[in-house]
């Protein structure tokens, strides 16, 4: 039981796709009564917040499908290798998206960015003590993006006029904003 008293009976497979499944999970309240809801069992994701010295980080902009449009966001990747820890995880994808090695990777947050309806879960870090290196851009959608300097200190504008839509890149700037500004980083 959880500590609400909440329990998950089971999952009953809707759909088996690449990169993740679809079930129909069964769950009982704590008055005993049952419930079901449809959920996304996906594979955890990493996010990285690369900060250059100067006060500006990389982002990326590239095509989403599933909103079928382009986002500016900070690299990220799935946690697909197996066996892979998520730091590797983390320092490959940030490599391959925007071609930096960081000296300091720290574990800012995690969490889960639509609970409603999946398990997905996210790891952040802020990324300091960048070096450029060559990117390996992996599938269509990351052969096409661009990569964009931005200034931290442009970041609450850029969330206000709808520029910055995606929850890991919001969440992800602005923590990495007060890391910085009370002096949490490496």
């Amino acid at each position: 039981m959880s500590p609400a008293g909440f329990r998950h009976l089971h999952d009953a497979e809707i759909a088996q796709l690449a990169r993740l499944r679809v079930v129909r999970a069964s769950f009982e309240a704590p008055d005993g009564s049952r419930f079901e809801r449809d959920v996304v069992r996906n594979q955890p994701v990493v996010a990285m917040v690369p900060v250059a010295d100067d006060g500006t980080v990389w982002l990326v902009r590239q095509y989403r499908g599933p909103i079928d449009r382009e986002l500016l966001e900070i690299p990220a990747g799935l946690c697909d290798v197996e066996g892979e820890a998520p730091e590797a995880t983390a320092v490959r994808e940030l490599v391959e998206e925007v071609g930096l090695e960081a000296e300091h990777l720290q574990l800012i947050a995690r969490f889960h960015p639509a609970a409603g309806f999946s398990d997905q879960f996210v790891r952040l870090y802020l990324a300091t003590g960048l070096t450029e290196v060559g990117h390996d851009r992996q599938g269509p959608e990351e052969s096409h993006m661009t990569v964009e300097r931005v200034a931290l200190d442009d970041v609450p504008g850029l969330i206000a006029t709808g520029e910055l839509i995606d929850s890991k890149t919001i969440i992800g700037l602005l923590l990495a904003r007060e890391h910085l500004a009370s002096g949490s980083s490496r």
